[in-house]
């Protein structure tokens, strides 16, 4: 369809909202009823064709006793719904009785098959209906949507000498215009929506290029399975499913290519159904698997309740939420938010090691963004037994690539990802790109078949230039990755070079160690009879503070003992001090003293672990590269400023994050102190001139 015509048809939509809605609806509800209305509009005109055919058969069949009659019925029309009410919207509008008119619509919907009554509940149509009703507004919006100005089939339509008057609307078309009619309705609202529900078709043609392109010299005749966990309207998955078959096409190959995804959103996933429907992207929604009837698309959180548990796809391609909190899906499973760690899935965790060695590692992110869990999701169902493995290709933002501390969930599944040497690449992509956020995004791609020259190493690309300037925004998007744009960034992925644009690093370059450096403890006791004793809740802590400053009176008193001294003579004079109690001593009674002695675990054991100053405590994170490791770091960074630090190799933790700032970042040149100089030296010449005009010196 060409742009001028496109424009028109959305023009002609948009306007239904401000001919029929205005006055009578809030802005706000204007969405609510036009979107719907479209979507079942453009279901009614396809049906429009065999709706004689239907009825004649559906009497047949009735008069026959036969009650699978979905199969025929289908078959007839084409698609994978049908209607049997004797009404289409275009004989509805003959109604002129507007109580009359709802019972007719109220019929007309419940005709439809199984899938569509599906799409009109989740849409809300029957509340929608009765709205319209209700402001006697419903036979104006039929007369709208099936008006002869306009056409919504998938057929041209022509005149009596074969000319077109209207062309047919393809399902890519209109996926672009409800998507662009929501974006506009929110930018109407000032809601920021849009970006929930759909990713820019631009971007979209990216991720399916980045997915298949790299492989396609591995596409055969044989099955392959795509899926979207945040399918949105399905805008991924039927751009995914065309480039697969065309590769395949061009390769002279037959692939069949089999789409699942999963929605929570009603509205969202009833317009990605209802596109698939008619697109015929999808012939039956139902399938089965291991004795399970399943939805090809499912229905609610892929976080709290997995749709396609157990499958595993050669193709996983995403655009999460992020930034969104999975508090929701905590409580579908009967959890407060303080109860993260009783979520178990085996999706978001992983046994490493055997017997009594074995070790569950957690995935699970912040309870305030859950990106990373659709993350480990996507790898949980990675195919194992076939050549082309499989290819995932995500959007994230940029905390999935630091956030959380090393043994975090988020650090740990970047730990799994690169020490399985998953992680293909990570390209940054320029701000702006998407309509509701002006944030940079980056899209992960991940693969368990990594090319052998790629083994090993991780490939960063720096596209956050790579784009091309829209003349108009669109909300918050000012621009796109053109076919240019996306060739220049598929060529830096598989020409696996350095470049100013590309960078290649090991694996381990993005691990480190996180050692908590110590220092000992170290008090001497002195002037205790000056020390102002705390008023504790517990009456026993001060009894006992005080016994121990009698002790050292009258044993120690005008004498600056350390540590071992002080708990030596308390052992001695049979002042008992629980070992639950040393700290307190320590706390209320001792001073910080460099110079003395440390202190001990067990004070009066010299040859007990030395007492570490929480005080001094530091954290340090000492890259896996590090020549020498641990130890090397610690003679050559630490010990010259603290010599008697030290650390504990058991409570060493592994951890990942990337930054593409420490790669990436190129200062700004500073300009020669001459050139500076001479602009301060004509700032001032200036000045003096505009100050003597004042004075009329």
């Amino acid at each position: 369809m060409e742009q001028s015509q496109y424009n028109s048809l959305f023009s002609f939509i948009w306007n239904i909202a401000t001919d029929v809605l205005v006055y009578a609806f809030n802005k706000g509800e204007y969405k609510r009823i036009i979107l719907p209305m479209l979507v079942l509009r453009r279901i009614d005109v396809l049906l429009e064709p065999t709706k004689d055919q239907v009825l004649q058969m559906k009497e047949q069949l009735d008069k026959s006793r036969i009650e699978n009659q979905a199969p025929v019925l289908y078959n007839i029309t084409g698609y994978p719904f049908y209607n049997t009410s004797k009404f289409t919207m275009k004989t509805l509008k003959s109604e002129i009785d507007p109580m009359r008119l709802k019972m007719n619509f109220i019929e007309y919907m419940n005709g439809y098959s199984k899938d569509v009554l599906d799409i009109i509940e989740k849409l809300h149509l029957r509340q929608i209906v009765d709205n319209l009703t209700e402001a006697e507004r419903l036979g104006s919006i039929i007369e709208k949507f099936t008006s002869d100005k306009i056409n919504l089939s998938a057929k041209p339509v022509l005149d009596e000498e074969g000319n077109v008057l209207h062309p047919a609307l393809d399902n890519h078309t209109v996926g672009t215009m409800f998507e662009e009619l929501l974006r506009k309705f929110n930018e109407e609202n000032n809601v920021t929506e849009a970006g929930e529900h759909f990713t820019p078709r631009d971007y979209v043609h990216l991720l399916a290029d980045l997915a298949i392109i790299p492989v396609a010299d591995k596409i055969t005749d044989s099955t392959y399975k795509v899926y979207d966990g945040a399918c949105g309207t399905g805008g991924i998955l039927t751009i995914a499913q065309e480039r697969i078959r065309q590769i395949a096409k061009e390769r002279g190959k037959n692939a069949v290519i089999n789409i699942y995804g999963q929605e929570l959103l009603p509205e969202t996933y009833a317009t990605c159904k209802a596109d698939l429907m008619i697109s015929g992207q999808i012939k039956s929604f139902q399938y089965t698997f291991a004795g399970d009837e399943r939805e090809f698309i499912a229905f609610d959180s892929t976080i709290s309740r997995d749709g396609h548990s157990g499958e595993t796809f050669d193709f996983c391609i995403s655009n999460p939420p992020f930034g969104t909190p999975w508090k929701e899906d905590l409580k579908k499973r009967g959890l407060k938010e303080t109860e993260k760690a009783k979520f178990t899935d085996s999706r978001f965790s992983i046994a490493v090691g055997s017997g009594d060695n074995q070790e569950k590692i957690c995935f699970l992110p912040d309870i305030s963004d859950c990106q990373m869990l659709f993350l480990a999701n996507n790898v949980s169902r990675m195919v194992d037994d076939t050549v082309l493995g499989t290819r995932i290709v995500e959007v994230h933002n940029g905390s999935s690539l630091f956030t959380g501390d090393a043994g975090s969930g988020a650090s740990n599944l970047r730990k799994y990802i690169i020490e399985n040497d998953l992680l293909e690449a990570i390209i940054a992509m320029p701000e702006k790109d998407f309509y509701n956020t002006c944030i940079g995004t980056y899209i992960w791609v991940v693969t368990n078949r990594k090319a052998e020259h790629r083994k090993g190493f991780v490939q960063l690309i720096d596209a956050t230039k790579q784009c091309t300037p829209l003349r108009k925004n669109l909300g918050e998007k000012n621009c796109e990755t053109s076919e240019v744009d996306r060739k220049v960034i598929l060529r830096l992925l598989t020409d696996f070079k350095e470049t100013e644009q590309s960078k290649i690093f090991p694996n381990q370059e993005f691990g480190y160690y996180k050692v908590t450096v110590e220092r000992p403890l170290r008090l001497t006791y002195e002037k205790l009879e000056d020390i102002e004793l705390p008023e504790l809740k517990n009456k026993d802590d001060v009894q006992l503070l005080q016994r121990v400053v009698e002790a050292w009176r009258k044993n120690l008193g005008g004498h600056s003992v350390d540590d071992f001294a002080l708990f030596l003579m308390l052992e001695q004079m049979k002042v008992k001090v629980p070992a639950s109690k040393i700290n307190l001593v320590r706390k209320y009674l001792g001073k910080r003293d460099e110079e003395a002695e440390p202190c001990r675990v067990k004070p009066t054991k010299l040859d007990s672990p030395v007492a570490v100053d929480a005080e001094l405590r530091d954290v340090e994170q000492v890259p896996l590269l590090y020549a020498g490791g641990i130890d090397a770091f610690m003679q050559n960074e630490v010990l010259p400023y603290a010599p008697d630090a030290f650390y504990n190799a058991d409570e060493v933790v592994v951890g990942y994050e990337l930054s593409f700032t420490k790669y990436f970042y190129k200062p700004v040149e500073l300009r020669p102190i001459a050139e500076i100089t001479a602009d301060i030296e004509s700032i001032e010449h200036r000045l003096k001139g505009a100050l003597e005009d004042i004075l009329n010196v």
